[in-house]
């Protein structure tokens, strides 16, 4: 019996063993097939075109989908994707250039192992684009697809998740405490966007304050200004043109809403609403031929180039080319313009070395230019606005040349440490024959005088600075320290070319414009300015860099010097040599998964004003005005549309002139509430803008009239919304509309004078299609659809009134 036991007890251990041979065996000899078999399977996967519609999520998320969806075997080392995000993936891809499509922005790629499984590993050099689309789609959906994981674009394709923080690089919008919005090149091209003011139309917080074919083109963000002269470029301030900023050489544009010393430094103007940033165009991986053609009604016809390359090994050098010429009559009576811009971009990008040149080439002309009116003192009531077609003052003509050359390069010196400096040039000239009217009454009459203006502005541009990350125990740190210095110097002749010309804005008097000839136009000595900086910040980053907190100070020193050119460019004998210390702190708080809740407390710096000779204490340098600004909100990616709420208060001192003697005695305060959104709410449909109320008061004047008023151009609401479709029955169309709207404006500081609000539609419609293999694209918008008479007005007091509807029209082609 015991026998009988122990036998069966031991027959099946040894069957066990002998099951556990043959397994092993069996596994040995399917391991040595495997390879061949698994990559004849894996080959076949990685040629079939699948689609996919893959939410944003976690990197891990996504590719864990992505993986079951293709059945590819994927090894991941969560080393490398930990704490990185992808936007997912929609549309009809091969596998490898999917997943690439994935990785794009995170710095890793994927390689084909010899078993045909794949495996992640940090990128050599930026993904190259691939030809992954089936024949039945539109190739250039698929290229957009790239170009916006290339460039790290937001689902939409109108707005960067990155931007330029000024001192403290590049940064996702959740990880700055600020309100900021990256406006990428797509929302330019397809709103047929002509000048940087055309972009800023779909920010809520910020207006155009001058006319659209006026001389220059100034801004107002959060109810302050911000001129076209300080408008900087890759973060350098006195580089882009100085009127009027043009937009087909942008890769972006970047908006930091209020003071930002600290980030970029003072402003030539000394601006304190925001800050604007261009980043220029760079080439590609993949070749670029576009061209295209342009009309504007009445008759003003155009075309554009864009052409990009990459050369070397790695591709290493690149050359982007940029170019734009219009000429025509507008929809102005009686206005032409001629327009044109060359821009070209360098670049060259090794293992640790990146430098980047750029030359960019203005002009633009235009006959009978338009003029803003200034509030005569007669005037108690402001005149209904005129027909927008009409031209005021019904003569003159201009003329800019603006050229600009930037050489900046950065060196890795580490993974962690990186060195960077900067120079550029610019040189503006115009050329002008104008005169402001003065609105003398609620008839509608006003008078100019024509002057001729002559303006040269030189300016020079440097930064240097270093950004290196370190921990100290579980916190980390990201320094950044810089320099900055601007010398601007301005020429100028002007002169009267006769007495006060009447018309009336209800029948304009049309003159011509009164001859020059005889005149030298010798230039003499306007002014003087140079700016220098020194600033340092630490981010440090708590709890896996969920908890940010950004702490720094900047030194500013300014010299100014003021001449007397109407003796000649005589020197005054004030010099203006003031500095002072401006602060930042910020912080960032990642509560949830694609929640940041934000505050900073930051200030702005203004050049003190010198007081006039006519006064009793003339000559008097005042030091540095500071403006302040407290703020705080919260920013939420829902995954393909994200939402930024701010609350804010800037005070900003401002001068008085009482009893014949200038002052610091003012203060502007602007309160205020914004929304912003921008996204995809579903495939296919996106919105963009938003919508702001700001209180505005004008407190601790000497003069308790004045107290308690609303300052000049700060209207309590503004609403600039965008929304797009895509209909599904017709592939390849898109439909836009858009509404801008701002409410009553007081154009005189005792709120006696005031304009109503404004309401402007805005609609549109593009078609991506392919002609014989060739990608084109075809736009339409029209502006101002309801062809409304309007007035608008700046922080300063100038009135102007609104564009007439205007017809867009461009085809381009990819080659």
């Amino acid at each position: 019996m015991s026998h009988s036991i122990q036998h069966q007890v031991k027959l099946p251990v040894f069957r066990l063993h002998q099951l556990a041979g043959l397994l092993l065996l069996s596994g040995m000899v399917s391991m040595a097939y495997m390879p061949r078999a698994y990559a004849e399977v894996s080959q076949h996967a990685n040629t079939a075109v699948q689609s996919f519609d893959i939410a944003p999520a976690s990197l891990d998320q996504v590719l864990n989908t992505y993986a079951k969806q293709t059945g590819i075997l994927l090894v991941i080392d969560a080393k490398l994707t930990q704490g990185k995000q992808s936007r997912g993936l929609h549309g009809q891809y091969e596998v490898l250039p999917g997943l690439n499509v994935i990785l794009g922005g995170s710095g890793l790629q994927a390689v084909t192992q010899e078993n045909g499984s794949y495996k992640l590993q940090k990128a050599v050099q930026p993904l190259p684009a691939s030809s992954s689309s089936v024949d039945t789609l539109p190739e250039v959906v698929v290229a957009d697809a790239k170009v916006k994981e290339e460039n790290k674009v937001y689902a939409g394709s109108q707005v960067a998740r990155q931007g330029r923080a000024g001192i403290l690089g590049e940064r996702d919008f959740l990880d700055v405490p600020f309100n900021v919005t990256n406006y990428t090149s797509d929302i330019i091209a397809d709103q047929q966007a002509r000048s940087i003011g055309d972009v800023l139309q779909n920010d809520p917080s910020v207006r155009q304050t001058s006319a659209r074919t006026n001389i220059n083109e100034d801004f107002s963000i959060r109810g302050f200004t911000v001129a076209s002269q300080d408008i900087a470029l890759n973060g350098m301030y006195g580089l882009m043109p100085y009127f009027r900023v043009p937009v087909e050489m942008a890769e972006r544009i970047e908006v930091l809403k209020g003071p930002s010393s600290l980030l970029n430094g003072m402003p030539p103007s000394g601006n304190v609403g925001g800050s604007i940033n261009i980043v220029p165009k760079r080439a590609a991986d993949e070749a670029l031929s576009r061209f295209g053609v342009t009309y504007m009604n009445d008759s003003v016809f155009g075309g554009t180039a864009d052409l990009g390359r990459r050369f070397g090994e790695s591709n290493a050098f690149g050359v982007r080319l940029n170019g734009m010429y219009r000429k025509g009559d507008t929809t102005i009576d009686r206005q032409k313009l001629e327009e044109f811009m060359g821009s070209l971009a360098l670049d060259y990008r090794g293992e640790r070395l990146r430098v980047t040149a750029d030359f960019i080439n203005q002009q633009e002309t235009i006959n009978k230019v338009v003029r803003q009116f200034q509030v005569g003192d007669t005037l108690a009531k402001m005149p209904d606005a005129p027909d927008n077609k009409l031209n005021y003052p019904g003569y003159g003509h201009s003329q800019m040349k603006d050229r600009s050359m930037v050489l900046r390069s950065e060196y890795d010196l580490t993974d962690a440490a990186m060195v960077y400096a900067g120079v550029g040039t610019r040189n503006s000239q115009m050329d002008a024959v104008a005169g402001n009217p003065d609105q003398l009454n609620a008839n509608g009459d006003f008078r100019s005088t024509p002057i001729l203006q002559m303006f040269e502005v030189k300016s020079e541009s440097y930064e240097a600075g270093s950004r290196f990350k370190f921990s100290t125990g579980k916190v980390g740190h990201q320094v950044s320290i810089g320099a900055t210095k601007v010398n601007q110097n301005t020429n100028i002749f002007m002169t009267a070319l006769s007495g006060f010309v009447f018309s009336n804005i209800y029948a304009p008097t049309y003159i011509d414009t009164p001859s020059t000839s005889g005149m030298d136009g010798s230039k003499v000595r306007l002014g003087t300015i140079s700016l220098t900086s020194y600033a340092v910040a630490d981010t440090l980053s708590f709890l896996d860099e969920k908890l940010l907190i950004t702490l720094g100070a900047r030194h500013q020193n300014v010299e100014q010097q003021s001449y007397n050119f109407a003796a000649g460019g005589v020197k005054n004998s004030a010099k203006y040599d003031e500095s002072a210390i401006t602060p930042v702190a910020g912080v960032v708080l990642k509560a949830w998964e694609g929640v940041s809740l934000y505050a900073n407390y930051i200030e702005g710096l203004s050049q003190g004003q010198i007081a006039a000779p006519t006064l009793s204490n003339g000559g008097q340098a005042f030091s540095p005005y500071k403006t302040k600004q407290k703020e705080a909100g919260i920013k939420k990616d829902w995954g393909s549309i994200a939402t930024t709420l701010s609350v804010f208060e800037i005070e900003r001192p401002s001068a008085v002139v009482a009893n014949n003697t200038l002052s610091v005695s003012g203060e502007q305060r602007n309160r205020g509430v914004e929304l912003n959104v921008f996204g995809e709410i579903v495939s296919g449909v996106r919105l963009l803008g938003g919508g702001a109320y700001t209180q505005g008061k004008l407190v601790k004047n000497e003069s308790t009239a004045l107290n308690g008023n609303t300052p000049v151009g700060v209207p309590d609401w503004q609403v600039s919304l965008g929304g797009e479709w895509e209909p599904v029955l017709v592939s390849g169309l898109t439909l836009t509309s858009r509404v801008i709207y701002t409410s009553k404006q007081y154009v005189d500081q005792a709120n006696n004078v005031s304009i109503p609000s404004i309401t402007r539609f805005d609609i549109g419609a593009r078609y991506k299609t392919k002609l014989q293999d060739t990608p084109v694209t075809i736009r339409a918008n029209i502006e101002n659809l309801f062809n409304r008479d309007y007035w608008n007005t700046s922080n300063e007091g100038y009135i102007y009134l609104g564009m007439p509807r205007t017809l867009l029209l461009s085809a381009t082609a990819d080659f």
